[in-house]
């Protein structure tokens, strides 16, 4: 009989399974449980929410603002088209009389729900007015008005307002 196979070690007792790379110190210990998921919490989610009404409660009246600024550019920029055309008319005939003329500026971008254009033509005068309506009421500049010579005013509830040209 083979005596090399009886001298065999002993048997060693198993070891718990490891995951890759721990280390001989961890061999025994066991993970605690993990009790805190990967989620938001209820507390963190409503500051998120106060802070985003924060800051729209703060952008959204200047957004409002600037929108209602761009269309009061627009409307004055209408105005001197129409104008241009009166005095090419007037150029032409000597005369600035007859239908105002038909731009489709007042209809760009929805302008003509914006302001009521009005335009006044006698021989000799006119005068053009772009009046605010619904939104654009809001507007600091109210009412505006150019003229033949070129005098641009803005009046809102019948007080001068500068600054609007």
């Amino acid at each position: 009989m083979n005596t090399a196979l009886c001298n065999l070690p002993a048997a060693t007792p198993m070891t718990p399974w490891r995951p890759a790379g721990a280390g001989m110190a961890d061999a025994g210990k066991q993970r605690p449980h993990q009790t805190k998921s990967g989620g938001f919490t209820l507390i963190e989610l409503m500051i998120v929410v106060a802070v985003i009404g924060i800051l729209a409660s703060i952008a959204l009246p200047s957004y409002q603002e600037y929108v209602r600024r761009s269309a009061r550019t627009q409307a004055q920029s209408c105005m001197t088209q129409i104008a241009h055309a009166l005095e090419r008319r007037r150029a032409t005939n000597l005369s600035y009389a007859g239908n105002a003329p038909n731009l489709g500026c007042t209809t760009e971008s929805n302008l003509d729900k914006r302001y009521t254009f009005n335009t006044d033509v006698a021989d000799t005068t006119y005068t053009i007015t772009a009046t605010p309506k619904a939104i654009q009421t809001k507007e600091k500049c109210g009412t505006l008005t150019i003229n033949q010579i070129g005098e641009k005013t803005a009046k809102k509830g019948g007080s001068a307002v500068t600054g609007c040209w």
